[in-house]
């Protein structure tokens, strides 16, 4: 077995766990309480156990963790329609936030839960015969989500050295935001949990928001419905560990062929097709249209042009009616254009994962049903400009030290803002070198 826990931390995490969750459920047919009906118990197979553990009483237990410093959001979970499925001891939640404060999540109110909440995880991972690693779901920007996250990806590296640790996160938008100190919390996170997560894929809001706006025609977009197209993604990311396929991908497999240096681990996620009920019979979406729309910039889930970059390496996972022939068709065609430019240093650069379950789709959503879908990750130099944008940010707030006593105050020192600044520059700066193409004597120009 290759179990995978999750982690959803602060109000992003949980509401796209929520998301998630309800997708796997109904792309496994588990219902809403745990449980298989009986009629269809004889097709399942039982690859599914990645993701949940069997009671005796023939339940199905997600393995995964809700964690939040404040009870509002958990308790949407421990009420709504899947509270029968999760395990109460699951849902942690405490009784004060972290009020979008890194130093809180990190330092004061963070260090009282923490103990509780590795306790918790440990019980999963003694439940697992094969534990493969975790995925982390939080945001950049919040209190919990920054702060805590960066406490427990601490905790994890000591105690499950060896496991895999993915991130998906939410970034801060460039235009749109929720919180004033977005920018503060966002860097000081990515320092902290630089060396301790081992790939993070990125999302941002302002991005999802446009993929409603113009692939989807939803004027005003709903947090269900980012987090209904988020889980897609998140769903084709874990399908090789939940269904059999022609060429499966696991979490260890993502990092061998995404994750060029070990700090240059953020790739680029898109996803296609996302199309309405309505537009869906008049498109072909063969596999050559739905590769062409992972290079499309509108597709993608960061504000940025990665015809600005150079690609490092692609992973393109295909779920559905798709066979090999096809597959390498589309990609050769992709290789001979001009506008997607790779490293000279990494000739290859695509890897494919195919998967034989179609995307499912929840009744009522957005997205139209589809035969076929494909979720590429790309590293690319080009996602150096959303770090670029959020150092800018950083440093005209932090010029005039605005705010910065509210973390001071907590028990963080104002050192910690210039390290961390130093090392989101620092990676900045490694983005850029990683894009030069070596010369014939094997220098750099």
């Amino acid at each position: 077995m290759r179990e995978v826990l999750s982690v959803h931390i602060g109000q992003s995490g949980i509401q796209i766990g929520n998301a998630c969750w309800e997708l796997y459920c109904l792309e496994h047919g588990i219902q809403p309480d745990g449980y298989i009906p009986t009629e269809k118990e004889d097709y399942t197979d039982d690859s599914f156990n990645t993701f949940f553990y069997e009671c005796k009483s023939g339940k199905y237990v997600p393995r995964a963790m809700f964690v939040d410093l404040e009870p509002t959001v958990v308790d949407e979970v421990r009420t709504g329609t899947y509270r029968h499925l999760f395990h109460p001891e699951q849902l942690i939640s405490g009784k004060e936030d972290a009020a979008n404060n890194y130093a809180r999540g990190h330092y004061t109110v963070g260090k009282e839960m923490i103990d509780l909440v590795l306790d918790r995880l440990r019980k999963l991972s003694d439940n697992c015969t094969g534990l493969q690693g975790f995925i982390i779901f939080h945001s950049f920007g919040g209190g919990t989500g920054s702060g805590f996250t960066s406490l427990l990806m601490e905790s994890l590296s000591i105690d499950y050295g060896k496991k895999a640790k993915l991130e998906l996160a939410i970034y801060p938008a460039p235009q749109i935001s929720t919180s004033v100190v977005e920018p503060y919390n966002s860097v000081l996170t990515t320092h902290t949990t630089l060396e301790h997560s081992d790939c993070a894929f990125m999302i941002d809001n302002e991005a999802v928001y446009d993929v409603c706006r113009k692939n989807l025609d939803i004027e005003r977009p709903t947090y269900t419905n980012l987090n209904r197209i988020v889980s897609q993604i998140v769903s084709s990311i874990t399908a090789s560990l939940r269904f059999d396929g022609a060429l499966n991908v696991d979490l260890t497999e993502f990092q061998t062929n995404l994750v060029p240096y070990p700090r240059i681990h953020f790739p680029l996620v898109t996803y296609a097709p996302i199309v309405t009920t309505e537009k869906v019979h008049h498109e072909p979406l063969t596999v050559m249209d739905i590769t062409n729309a992972c290079f499309e910039p509108y597709n993608q889930m960061v504000k940025c042009d990665p015809r600005h970059g150079k690609y490092m390496a692609c992973c393109m996972l295909y779920r559905g009616d798709v066979v090999p022939k096809d597959v390498n068709a589309a990609i050769a065609t992709i290789k001979s254009k001009r506008a997607i430019q790779f490293v000279d240093w990494c000739p290859t650069g695509f890897k494919v994962g195919i998967n034989y379950q179609p995307p499912t789709v929840v009744p009522g959503g957005d997205l139209a049903k589809v035969q076929r879908g494909v979720c590429m990750l790309s590293n690319t130099t080009a996602i150096a400009e959303a770090w670029s944008r959020l150092d800018q940010k950083f440093d005209l707030m932090y010029a005039k030290r605005a705010f910065v006593h509210w973390y001071v105050g907590e028990g963080m020192e104002e050192g910690e803002f210039t390290d961390a600044r130093e090392n989101v520059a620092g990676l900045e700066k490694d983005y850029e070198e990683v894009g030069f193409d070596t010369d014939e004597n094997g220098g750099e120009y």
